[in-house]
């Protein structure tokens, strides 16, 4: 059964152990939906700042994202100084990626990143995200791309990725894979998975030939639309169910 979620270790907020719990969830969540690439990709997300320096945790180096814990997660300054007592590293791409989107944008509680096959395919297309699915209509006004600049180690990167990314909540790392941002853990992940299943389903329409692509009439009313369809975001709707299905199939995130 799942831990309450006040059993949180003595000392540390409550509003710590919550998003430890919630990030340590999304990180079984992406490796039960097929989004995991090994140890490699990230997921951050942001604590309340510490003695005015901006906080966030991260994944330990060399953990598979279904063995990643509310207590394993590390929590490091923007400066890549690591906060909580680990003997574990913290890789470097990550840090450039993630630190950098935390600093450009005050409203981003949560980045994810991937690098799936359907995600890096779609990458790779001079076209980017195409309007092929009603997945892709929810991705493509709030969508962004950064041009492949190798390993992102090199801090003089980080002005192209704040630039490139602006104000989008989608963005696709030309050659490489799929960013998503939000305002909670919950509204990250649910955007990667929409912003995956869109991608996918471009590969398996390209492999059948000619594409009926949606009108753009339809394409500028999507955000309407989406504001008639329920009271709260499907973010938030979906959350707890997401995490029964941890609870039954991947149990032990939140310990």
């Amino acid at each position: 059964m799942s831990q309450p979620i006040d059993s949180r270790p003595e000392g540390m907020a409550l509003v710590e152990w919550q998003t430890r719990v919630d990030l340590a969830a999304c990180y079984r969540l992406v490796a039960l939906y097929g989004m995991s690439d090994l140890i490699a990709t990230h997921i951050s997300a942001r604590l309340p700042d510490e003695n005015g320096r901006e906080v966030f945790l991260i994944n330990p180096y060399g953990y598979l994202f279904e063995e990643i814990t509310a207590s394993s997660l590390i929590k490091v300054d923007s400066d890549g100084n690591t906060l909580s007592p680990t003997t574990e590293p913290v890789n470097r791409a990550g840090f450039v990626i993630h630190s950098t989107i935390h600093a450009a944008r005050p409203d981003v509680g949560c980045v994810l990143h991937t690098h799936t096959r359907a995600g890096g395919a779609v990458s790779a297309q001079p076209r980017g995200l195409l309007p092929v699915s009603q997945q892709a209509t929810l991705v493509l006004g709030a969508l962004a791309y950064h041009d492949y600049e190798g390993l992102a180690v090199h801090d003089e990167e980080r002005a192209r990725l704040r630039a490139d990314l602006g104000d989008a909540t989608y963005f696709m790392l030309r050659n490489h894979g799929l960013l998503t941002v939000g305002p909670t853990v919950a509204h990250a992940f649910w955007s990667m998975y929409i912003f995956e299943t869109a991608c996918q389903i471009q590969i398996s329409a390209q492999a059948g030939g000619e594409l009926l692509l949606v009108g753009s009439e339809v394409l500028s009313g999507v955000e309407v639309a989406m504001e008639k369809m329920a009271t709260a975001h499907p973010a938030l709707l979906a959350w707890p169910a997401l995490k029964r299905r941890l609870n039954r199939q991947l149990p032990g995130y939140d310990s």
